[in-house]
């Protein structure tokens, strides 16, 4: 038996599985963050009884590192660049992702053909090291040209771990792609990821210990395929999409579908992504998640900040109700979880005075992730007054200067607020039923009372309100596969200033049934693919969508643990590639890390480098759990003709793929 665990923002889910039943039994429990075993622990308790012996393999995928990055929750990290200049902040959003962020610039880097630029200022790193490892969770290395010869990063690498016991993550071990300042980027990423998926790992090796459980720990990648939990926690950034990509593996087993739009609706994001042929589509150019185009080679998922927990709000601008893209808890869970909210809100309605934040409170999502010192005195003062449970905003925003630094509290993912979302309005709807109704209906009341003071959408009652959000939901969401079905025909999306589009697409997915006349034009659309719709809240949303959109839809048995099963149904698969260039007429020169090995003839360095290459797969292939493995190499040359008719060799590029089979517990 196969045990398949997913831990996403809101729900954990867990699957166990055989290869001859498929699923056998599945359960939900609430994701808590604060402490990530416990959740893990009461889903796992319900589909297993004194079967942990018989377990052979657990596989975990998450979607906490993809929506940490789409909610800029990061954790500090201290980026040290070599022989970067200023001006790379400017390029890939860089500067952007870096934020407060420590970036030190230091002397060194090398040439496109793995010659040193200069020598690595040792001082100085050794120096920007003792400064900042106190206030930061780990430390994120980038040098220039580093995939030409990683020498300097690596050198970086040793002296983090001769000062401290921070984890490190050096750019040339997560891509072998030029671009420096996007190899930064995904390194910084990596980085701020490496303490979040190090509590999820350990929760759920503290769950298979009192489970006694003796099985291999595998993780999902974000191209859907398996790594060991110990390469996930040194690459943490190739789990980013691991739920959107678990969740594809997932559909197409549950499904049988070949060619559809696989939805997964979860309460952060929205996430679609294309089968074709019965495989995900990959994106080659480097997944992009919350913005930022990283060098992550994963499912060509297109996300979006529509989910069960987004936060409904006016917009400022059109004075319309809007929906995400941030994510808060439900004001219904909360109240399940802290029945003493309710009194707080039941006072705020009797109040005469109606406040901004009536109906909204912050709370401890996860434990520090850095020293004490890393808070600055508000900080600490918010942080602690959150240690019993969650506090009305209003008590908080008292004191105009605590604005701040609960919005850093937020933005770094240890506090989140809690308000009113789809969620609430499905409770009061009657689709759902499995947190406190009153809590919904309470804070529905009260941001009433704050838009009828703002004369904004007067004459509301709960129940309207309620079904405003779920429509505003379906066509938010049958909009997102509109969006990704034409981004698929390379159709660009539409920009604000296009009224006429956006007005046809409102014709067309707008609610029709209640309409005593029809329209002057009717205006439709028919999608030309099957959706196979997952996730908890896919069931309430989902049959409007597609019928609004006159698609088939494939909701399968299982569809709400979906992730869970794609966690256990895929493989392992590792890749590397290695470029032979030539820096003069008669000199080849294969680039392997810190290493630069010339050849004077080109066709004996490619016959050595197709020989590392696969050794080298296999290897890592076997580090990341797999068996019975085959490997398939490939050559990308690139010669040109001069003037003189002659051959001239440019490059060489050798790639490596190896695919197995996970080990199983014997």
């Amino acid at each position: 038996m196969l045990l398949g665990i997913d831990t996403g923002g809101t729900y954990t889910d867990a699957v166990l599985f055989n290869e001859e039943d498929g699923v056998l039994r599945t359960a939900k429990s609430l994701t808590t963050k604060h402490n990530l075993s416990l959740g893990i622990y009461d889903a796992v308790n319900t589909i297993l009884d004194n079967e942990g012996d018989q377990i052979r393999m657990v596989s975990l995928s998450t979607t906490l590192a993809t929506n940490a990055i789409v909610e800029a929750h990061g954790s500090p990290v201290c980026l040290i660049l070599i022989g970067y200049d200023k001006g790379a902040l400017q390029r890939s959003n860089l500067g952007d992702a870096v934020g407060k962020n420590p970036c030190i610039f230091i002397q060194g880097g090398h040439t496109p053909m793995g010659d040193e630029l200069a020598p690595l200022d040792i001082k100085a790193v050794e120096d920007a090291v003792k400064e900042y490892a106190p206030s930061v969770s780990s430390f994120a290395v980038a040098g220039y040209f580093s995939v030409r010869n990683a020498s300097h990063e690596e050198a970086v690498r040793d002296i983090v771990f001769k000062e401290t016991n921070l984890p490190v993550s050096c750019a040339h071990e997560l891509s072998s792609s030029l671009d420096a300042p996007r190899r930064a980027l995904t390194a910084l990423l990596n980085a701020q990821l490496i303490p979040q998926l190090q509590q999820l790992v350990l929760a759920v090796e503290t769950m298979l210990e009192q489970k006694a459980i003796r099985a291999p720990l595998m993780v999902v990648k974000g191209d859907g395929s398996l790594i060991t939990a110990k390469t996930a926690l040194s690459r943490p950034v190739e789990t980013i999409l691991s739920g959107p990509a678990a969740s594809v593996v997932g559909a197409h087993y549950l499904s049988g579908e070949e060619n559809v739009f696989v939805v997964d609706m979860g309460g952060t994001t929205t996430d679609i992504a294309v089968l074709k042929d019965g495989e995900p589509q990959l994106n080659k150019d480097g997944a992009i998640v919350g913005g930022w185009r990283t060098m992550v080679e994963a499912v060509a998922v297109h996300t979006f900040g529509l989910g069960g927990d987004s936060e409904i709000a006016i917009n400022s601008s059109t004075k319309s109700l809007s929906i995400g893209p941030r994510r808060v808890q439900p004001i219904s869970l909360l109240a399940l979880q802290y029945p003493e909210v309710l009194s707080v809100m039941e006072q705020q309605l009797l109040n005469d005075r109606v406040w901004p934040n009536d109906g909204r409170f912050a709370l401890k999502l996860r434990t520090l992730d850095a020293g004490l010192s890393s808070l600055s005195r508000l900080e600490q003062e918010i942080w602690g007054g959150l240690q019993a449970g969650p506090v009305a905003l209003n008590t908080i925003l008292e004191r105009p200067a605590m604005a701040s630094p609960l919005q850093r509290l937020i933005d770094r993912g240890l506090v989140i607020v809690s308000g009113l979302t789809p969620s609430d309005a499905s409770h009061l709807l009657g689709f759902q039923n499995s947190w406190d109704k009153e809590g919904a209906n309470l804070s529905a009341q009260l941001f009433i009372r704050h838009v009828e003071k703002e004369s904004i959408l007067l004459g509301l009652t709960p129940q309207i309100l309620a079904e405003m959000i779920y429509e505003k939901t379906v066509t938010g969401s049958a909009t997102t596969i509109l969006e990704t079905a034409l981004s698929e025909i390379s159709y660009s999306p539409l920009t604000d200033n296009q009224k006429l589009g956006h007005d046809l697409i409102n014709n067309a997915l707008r609610d029709k049934s209640n309409e005593s006349q029809p329209s002057v034009i009717d205006f439709s659309i028919n999608l030309g693919r099957p959706i196979v719709a997952t996730g908890a809240p896919a069931t309430t949303y989902y049959k409007d969508v597609a019928k609004r959109l006159n698609a088939s839809l494939n909701l399968p048995e299982h569809a709400e643990v979906s992730n869970a099963v794609g966690a256990v149904a895929g493989g392992v698969v590792q890749k590397i590639s290695v470029l032979i260039s030539s820096p003069e007429k008669g000199r080849y020169r294969a680039h392997i890390g810190k290493d630069q090995i010339d050849f004077t003839n080109s066709e004996e360095a490619i016959q050595y480098v197709l020989s590392y290459a696969g050794k080298k797969v296999r290897q890592l292939a076997q580090e990341c759990g797999a068996a019975e493995i085959t490997v398939k190499t490939d050559r990308q040359d690139k010669i040109i003709t001069d003037a003189g008719g002659d051959k001239l060799f440019i490059e060489s590029r050798i790639f490596a793929t190896a695919k197995g089979r996970p080990v199983l517990a014997a």
